[in-house]
């Protein structure tokens, strides 16, 4: 089965289809179309709707619609976009953050110069080892913390915010009571309250859930494993039983012998190396989510993705 019709397609859907050719999802669908073939209910005459008719029985024409629709909701960039356009598109937002980014890395060289702890090494295979075996369980090590100080304070960040101005923008055309109700002066353009209440309209709740159906019987949506349609359902809510299923649905999410592997390669560098900014990650997760009702159950679950993550 090609995709090489995607020439003849919009740009952006040319860039999905590009995108997924080089995806595992796309060998996987040349694999079945290819294995079909020896099949009997596969004629020569009828090749192309035979081959699409057995694919969508066999659900991969499914798996290749979520594939889909999970890049048209991805930000779409153009490829000749240059790098430094990709974060922000506004010059002056790039300025203050290039600068940002400076302020950053310059309190981190000098915490790793005053402390004396380097900003990535390896770790002996002894700390490698005692790491691997409490993996699930970092919530209960205790190293000392007290020397690492935060990396800026939430002031810093505020004046930072406070300062930037659009050099393009004449303020003083719009000079009203509104401009002083807030520290931020950035002109940006922002949904009014009747078009928040119409984007989100699917929050106005009008049916509550009584839980009755928190063990009710799988949805249709779970059975038909639609991406879109799980969506749709999930913005007005959905039983607790079947949160997991949706959520998987609605991101695409699959547990596949390659996302495995690749996890278990973040893990693996994880394991190897010992990063300052890890006992930075180490400290904030103690001072929050450690100590809070709501998410001390998750506390392993933090330490793992923020590591695995940077």
């Amino acid at each position: 089965m090609s995709m090489e019709d995607g020439t003849d397609l919009s740009p952006s859907i040319a860039q999905i289809v590009q995108r997924l050719r080089g995806s595992h999802l796309h060998s996987q669908l040349e694999r079945q179309a290819k294995d079909c073939l020896h099949r009997p209910e596969i004629k020569l005459e009828s090749l192309k709707e035979d081959v699409r008719a057995f694919l969508k029985a066999s659900g991969w024409e499914k798996r290749l619609q979520n594939a889909v629709y999970r890049e048209l909701q991805l930000p779409q960039c153009h490829p000749t976009t240059p790098a430094e356009h990709l974060k922000e598109p506004l010059a002056y937002m790039r300025r203050a953050q290039a600068s940002w980014e400076k302020r950053v890395l310059k309190s981190l060289n000098s915490m790793s110069t005053e402390l004396g702890v380097p900003l990535a090494r390896m770790r002996p295979a002894g700390e490698q080892k005692d790491l691997a075996n409490k993996w699930n369980e970092m919530g209960t090590d205790e190293p000392d913390l007290s020397r690492f100080r935060p990396v800026y304070a939430p002031k810093d960040f505020l004046e930072v915010l406070i300062s930037l101005r659009n050099p393009n923008h004449d303020s003083s055309e719009d000079m009203t009571v509104k401009s002083h109700w807030g520290l931020i002066q950035v002109p940006l353009n922002v949904r009014d309250i009747p078009q928040l209440r119409q984007a989100y309209s699917e929050l106005n709740l009008n049916n509550g859930q009584l839980g009755i159906d928190d063990h009710a019987h799988v949805h249709p949506v779970v059975v038909e494993q639609d991406s879109a349609a799980a969506q749709q359902y999930s913005r007005r809510g959905c039983p607790t039983g079947l949160r997991s299923d949706l959520w998987a649905l609605t991101l695409n999410s699959t547990n596949q012998p390659q996302d495995v592997m690749h996890y278990e390669q973040l893990k693996a560098g994880v394991i190897q190396h010992d990063l300052l900014v890890d006992y930075l990650i180490y400290k904030d997760v103690k001072l929050t989510a450690s100590n809070d009702d709501y998410y001390f159950v998750f506390e392993d679950f933090l330490y793992q993705v923020l590591r695995l993550c940077h």
